[in-house]
C-alpha cells in the first residue's frame, strides 16, 4: 500500500487535517462557515445536561450499535445471548462482530418518515435501523448456511437486492427508507470484498474472521483501537459508493478540499471514515465480551454526522455565513459539508474537553465513545427535536452510505 494512502487511514491524520481547517475557518478563509468560540461553554452545558438526564450515575456506555438494540428497553443483546448458547467466546465474538458490521453498515440516516415495528412498538431512525437489522440477522437473513443462521457470508450479501431488503426493512410506499439502493449496493459490495480478501475475512468469508485476524485466533488479548480502524479501510475501503481514490487505492470518506493541507500524494484530502469510526466504536464491546482489551479507545475521533454537527450548528458555535445555505441542497462532497464535518471533528473534541472537566471526570473514567453516547449525539438530537422536529440542520442528499 502506497503512503499517502496508509495516511488518510490514519486518525491521527483526520485530527491533524480537521483541525487545519478549523483553523482556516478562524481565519476568515471559508466562504461558508463562521466560528463563536465564545458558545463553546454552552454546548458544552447541553452535553452534560443531557448526560445526567441519561446516565445520571455517569455508568455510560460506549455510543455503540448496540444502544440501538436496546431500542425500547428491549434487551435483545441478551436475546442474541440465549441464542447463542454452546457456543465458545470466540465463536460468540465472531456472531456478534457479523452483527454489528452489517448493521452499521445499514446505519445512515432514515429518513423521517420510515420506521419499523417491533413486538408492537414503532422505531424510527438509527433507532429503527438497528432492531430491522437485529431481526434481519436473527432471521438468518445475511447467511447463506443453514446451519448457522447467526452469521453473515459473503455468498449471502451478494444476492440481497433492494426489494429483499425493503422487505426486511418494512420498507412500502407509505413507509419509504432514504438510500434504499445505496444500501443494498453497499451490502453486495461488501459481499464480494469479504469474498475477495480470504486472507482477511477466511475461508468462510465472514467479517467476524477479523476476530482471529486481530487476536491471533485469541492469542493475543489486546489491541489498539487504531489498528481495528486499519483493518476495516485496508480491506474495505472500496465498498464505498463515493468512488474516492488515489494512486488507484479506494479511500472511502475521504474528500479533496484545499484547506486541509497534508503532505505528499495525500496533500489537499480530508478523510474521516465516520461509519468505519462508528463501526469501530461498535466493535469495542464484542471484543471486550471476549476477554479482548480495546487500548488507545481516545484515538478515534468525534462521529462528523448531521447529530454531532448539528449540535455545533444549533448551540452557535459555528453559523453558516449566509442563512440561505440551509435551505439548499448539498453533497457530502461539497466544499461546505466537508468544512462542517471538519469542523465538527475538531470541535467535539474541545467540548468534550469542558464536558470532562464540568463531569470531573479524566479522559480514563470518560473517553471519547462515551461522551458521544451520553453526550454530544444525544444533545444533537435534542436541539434538533425542539428547532426542527428532529429534521437535520442542513439538507443532505444522501445515497445511504455517508449520511
Amino acid at each position: 500500500m502506497k503512503a499517502a494512502v496508509a495516511t488518510l487511514r490514519d486518525p491521527a491524520t483526520i485530527r491533524t487535517r480537521a483541525g487545519n481547517i478549523t483553523a482556516a475557518v478562524k481565519a476568515g478563509k471559508s466562504d461558508w462557515w463562521i466560528v463563536d468560540e465564545s458558545q463553546i461553554e454552552a454546548a458544552a452545558n447541553k452535553v452534560v445536561e443531557v448526560t445526567l438526564a441519561r446516565y445520571p450515575t455517569l455508568a455510560i456506555p460506549y455510543h455503540s450499535r448496540w444502544r440501538h438494540f436496546e431500542a425500547g428497553g428491549v434487551d435483545r443483546a441478551a436475546e442474541l445471548a440465549t441464542a447463542m448458547t454452546g457456543l465458545d467466546r470466540a465463536a460468540q465474538a465472531r456472531a456478534r462482530i457479523d452483527l454489528a458490521i452489517v448493521s452499521v453498515l445499514l446505519d445512515a440516516g432514515a429518513g423521517a418518515q420510515w420506521s419499523y415495528r417491533d413486538d408492537g412498538l414503532d422505531y424510527g431512525r438509527s433507532e429503527g435501523l438497528g432492531v430491522a437489522s437485529f431481526r434481519a440477522f436473527m432471521a438468518g437473513a445475511f447467511s447463506s448456511d443453514p446451519a448457522n443462521p447467526l452469521s453473515v457470508d459473503g455468498k449471502a450479501l451478494l444476492k440481497l437486492d433492494a426489494a429483499q431488503l425493503g422487505s426486511l426493512f418494512q420498507v412500502r410506499d407509505d413507509n419509504p427508507l432514504v438510500g434504499l439502493d445505496g444500501r443494498a449496493e453497499l451490502l453486495r459490495r461488501f459481499g464480494q470484498a469479504l469474498i475477495d480478501r480470504p486472507q482477511a475475512f477466511g475461508a468462510g468469508a465472514r467479517p467476524g474472521a477479523l476476530f482471529d485476524l486481530l487476536t491471533d485466533h485469541g492469542a493475543r488479548r489486546e489491541i489498539e483501537a487504531a489498528a481495528l480502524l486499519r483493518a476495516l479501510l485496508d480491506h474495505s475501503s472500496d465498498i464505498w459508493l463515493a468512488g474516492n481514490s488515489l494512486d488507484g487505492e479506494a479511500l472511502g470518506d475521504a474528500w479533496p478540499h484545499p484547506l486541509a493541507g497534508g503532505e505528499g500524494g495525500s496533500t489537499g484530502w480530508m478523510p474521516f471514515h465516520k461509519l468505519s469510526q462508528w463501526l469501530v466504536y461498535s466493535l469495542f464491546e464484542p471484543f471486550e465480551w471476549a476477554g479482548i482489551t480495546i487500548i488507545g479507545r481516545d484515538a478515534l475521533t468525534g462521529l462528523p454526522e448531521y447529530r454531532n454537527g448539528g449540535l455545533l450548528i444549533d448551540a452557535g458555535v459555528i453559523a453558516l455565513r449566509d442563512p440561505a445555505f440551509a435551505t439548499q441542497q448539498w453533497k457530502a462532497g461539497d466544499a461546505l459539508i466537508i468544512e462542517w464535518r471538519a469542523l465538527t471533528v475538531n470541535l467535539i473534541d474541545v467540548i468534550a474537553d469542558r464536558v470532562r472537566a464540568l463531569l470531573k471526570r479524566s479522559a480514563e473514567q470518560l473517553p471519547l465513545a462515551c461522551i458521544l453516547e451520553g453526550g454530544t449525539w444525544a444533545a444533537g438530537r435534542a436541539y434538533a427535536a425542539e428547532l426542527r422536529g428532529g429534521l437535520p440542520p442542513l439538507n443532505i442528499v444522501s445515497d445511504g452510505t455517508v449520511f
